[in-house]
Formats: structure tokens, C-alpha cells, sequence
């Protein structure tokens, strides 16, 4: 097991949060989106479950939307675009909530990267048939393989300062996945 995946909160409790310290109605809205809803405060895996969660609205947007590829593309870049601003915000805020840069129990980062991962699968659903809800599984992992190792320059980014390095990180897993997805998808076209 590497020290990344220690690190991430998959193995270990290190990187939850020190204290938790809700001052207020937008220091509550902050973290109930940083949390992911409420998925990030889950004991165990606290990342998966925000990619679930970032996988879900994936989910929805692509069945809601498959018919018209142009519709849903620009669907799924305006979630992750969202998801990205607000995560931000709260992410920033939600490590003074935690106390902690970069707590475990934030998972909007994953929220977000997960929608990513599926920003470029749009343009072949039309191709896929109906197999693309297994596409999404393999966006799915994907997209947890990158951000759990963080390969050049991923790791690097979770430095920025504040709700920045919170998503910066996820963001770029996010495009890695939705590359080699959309490549995968292409390939076996």
C-alpha cells in the first residue's frame, strides 16, 4: 500500500479533521458542501463516497440528457464548473471549520473531479449504446486510481493555498481520467 493512499484517508483516520467548529448559518452551508452532502463525514473511505456522490449526478445528467450530446456536454462542464467555484469557496472555509488543510472529510474536490472524469465521454454516447452506464464505472475508477496516486503533477498542486489546493488536485485526476476514458471509449469504437 502506498504512503499516498495511507495519506488519503483510505486506510487511516490521519488527515480527518482536528476539531469541527460551525460558526454560524455559512460556516454550516460551507460544510455541508464541502462535506459532499454529508458523505465526506462517513468513518471509513471518506473520498469514495464523494466521488459516489460526484458519480451519481454524473449519473443523472448523462440518462437525463444522452439524446442530445451537445446539451449534455455543456451540462456536465456547468456541474463541474460549479462544483469547482463552490468548492473552492467552501473547501477554504471548511479547513478552518476542520481545522485542518485539507481534511478528510472534505470531498467536494471529489465531487467535482468525478464529474470531470465524464466531461469528454459525451460526444460517444451516441456510440456506446447501453453500455455506457459500464463506461461510467470505468470513469469511476479511473478517476479514484488518479486521485488516490497522484502522479506528476498532482501531487504537487495540493500545496496551493487554501480551497484551491483542496480541488486543484482533484480537478487535474479529474482530466487524467476523462482523457484515458475517452481514449478507451475511441479505441473501442
Amino acid at each position: 500500500m502506498s504512503s499516498d493512499a495511507k495519506n488519503h484517508g483510505i486506510f487511516s483516520r490521519q488527515k480527518r479533521g482536528r476539531a469541527m467548529k460551525i460558526n454560524g448559518p455559512v460556516d454550516a452551508l460551507a460544510f455541508f458542501i464541502a462535506t459532499g452532502f454529508g458523505s465526506g463525514l462517513m468513518p471509513f473511505g471518506p473520498g469514495t463516497f464523494g466521488s459516489l456522490v460526484g458519480l451519481l449526478i454524473s449519473y443523472g445528467l448523462i440518462a437525463w440528457l444522452k439524446t442530445d450530446v451537445i446539451v449534455l456536454q455543456n451540462a456536465l462542464i456547468i456541474a463541474a464548473m460549479i462544483s469547482a467555484a463552490v468548492g473552492i469557496w467552501s473547501g477554504t472555509r471548511a479547513e478552518k471549520i476542520f481545522d485542518q488543510k485539507d481534511s478528510g472529510q472534505i470531498v467536494i474536490d471529489e465531487v467535482c473531479g468525478q464529474i470531470i472524469s465524464f466531461v469528454f465521454i459525451a460526444p460517444f454516447i451516441s456510440h456506446t449504446g447501453e453500455s455506457w452506464r459500464w463506461w461510467m464505472i470505468a470513469g469511476f475508477l479511473l478517476f479514484r486510481l488518479f486521485d488516490i496516486f497522484k502522479p506528476y503533477p498532482i501531487k504537487g498542486l495540493q500545496e496551493l493555498s487554501g480551497g484551491l489546493g483542496v480541488m486543484m488536485d482533484d480537478i487535474i485526476a479529474g482530466i487524467y481520467a476523462a482523457t484515458i476514458l475517452s481514449l478507451l471509449i475511441w479505441i473501442r469504437m
